[in-house]
């Protein structure tokens, strides 16, 4: 599978996120940028968790998909609604608060260094997903259809 760089004008590869991205600040979605896209790409989808969460399954952070072919980026502070005015068309799904958007790192205090681990998926179809579905259903319906995928890990801890 062909690999896709994704990256934040807010922190590099496994550093911190910064406070303004997470619980603890304004809770604002980071801005990000993806490129090394494949030719076939009908649209992309993405989904940021926390393997370290002291949970069963990782913290389900966000949740967005239904993101057009032509864009390569997503802004800061991505309204935490359904359907996204701006960028137009995005759809986004349920976190693990049971909310809509993203929603910032907040580990458990003393709890150490979580990863969170930004995700975006070239897709070689459209998705058929209605909005506020879940990281489980955008998987599944993900499945056998990525054409690439990238990675962004950052940091955060209380």
């Amino acid at each position: 599978m062909k690999e896709m760089t994704l990256e934040s004008s807010a922190f590099r590869q496994n550093e911190t996120v910064p406070r303004k991205h997470t619980g603890d600040g304004a809770d604002k979605s980071p801005p990000l940028h993806w490129s090394n896209v494949p030719a076939g790409t009908k649209e992309f989808a993405m989904i940021v968790d926390d393997p370290d969460a002291p949970t069963p399954k990782s913290w389900v952070h966000w949740v967005v998909y239904r993101i057009g072919a032509e864009m390569t980026s997503l802004p800061e502070g991505v309204a935490p609604s359904l359907r996204v005015d701006s960028p137009p068309g995005i759809l986004q799904g349920k976190n693990s608060w049971n909310k809509i958007g993203y929603g910032g790192p907040a580990p458990p205090k003393g709890h150490g260094l979580h990863h969170y681990h930004f995700k975006i998926y070239a897709l070689d179809m459209q998705l058929n997903l209605d909005p506020g579905d879940t990281k489980e259903a955008l998987l599944e319906a993900i499945s056998g259809h990525i054409l690439a995928e990238g990675e962004l890990i950052g940091t955060y801890q209380r």
